[in-house]
């Protein structure tokens, strides 16, 4: 394999860095407005920290995608879980005391889902920085938190892929209008659940603040 064979395999998909970005914005705007809130308390939760972790959101994704082997479409699937979780959880806004935590759990959620082989929870918990019983418990109190809802329709998918597009053409207004779309394909299954592509492109984490913040694909 050649040097430019191995850098390109070793190549972050668009889809990763786009949703760290989204999520980046997302927590440091919901930062702003509980330091504004200073003194109210956060609601309780297992993903809630008492410390921001040292590493970048964008560190962390990239982190789980060399280490997790994920395809990209896991990306999109941890997406769309954690609008289902954030949505049935209004009080929970994505901080960066809790975004790492919800990647962490979403990500293995949606990747014994998705993909057909995947490593198991006691691996994702060493490369998420976090000991198996607290990877395990924040598994189930996830599943729980989205009513084992995991189908994704293949419109849905498409909604959610949408909305990262959007969010690559806001990282970058100067990209010609017919520039390549994300590596992501469709889930491929089917279910009864319907995913509103508007909630979506309100972006999870911002329901706290949603009258105040404009949403995340402007």
């Amino acid at each position: 394999m050649t040097t430019g064979e191995v850098v390109e395999a070793a190549a972050v998909p668009r889809v990763v860095s786009i949703l760290s970005a989204l999520l980046q914005r997302v927590a440091e705007r919901n930062d702003a407005a509980a330091a504004e809130e200073e003194g109210r308390r956060r609601p309780v939760s297992a993903f809630q920290g008492l410390t921001k972790p040292a590493i970048s959101i964008g560190g962390y994704l990239e982190r789980i995608f060399r280490f997790a082997s994920c395809s990209p479409s896991c990306y999109v699937v941890a997406y769309i879980y954690l609008d289902r979780f954030l949505r049935r959880r209004p009080a929970l806004a994505v901080d960066s005391f809790n975004v790492h935590r919800l990647l962490i759990t979403s990500v293995l959620t949606a990747v014994k889902f998705v993909d057909d082989i995947c490593y198991n929870n006691a691996y994702f918990a060493r490369v998420g920085g976090i000991s198996l019983v607290e990877m395990n418990y924040l598994e189930v109190d996830f599943l729980f938190g989205i009513a084992f809802d995991l189908n994704v329709t293949p419109a849905a998918f498409a909604s959610y892929c949408s909305v990262l597009q959007s969010e690559m053409a806001y990282l970058d207004p100067s990209a010609p209008v017919d520039a390549p779309r994300l590596h992501c394909y469709s889930a491929g299954t089917s279910d009864h659940h319907h995913d509103d592509p508007a909630a979506a492109a309100t972006a999870a984490g911002c329901h706290r603040h949603s009258q105040q913040q404009p949403q995340l694909t402007v």
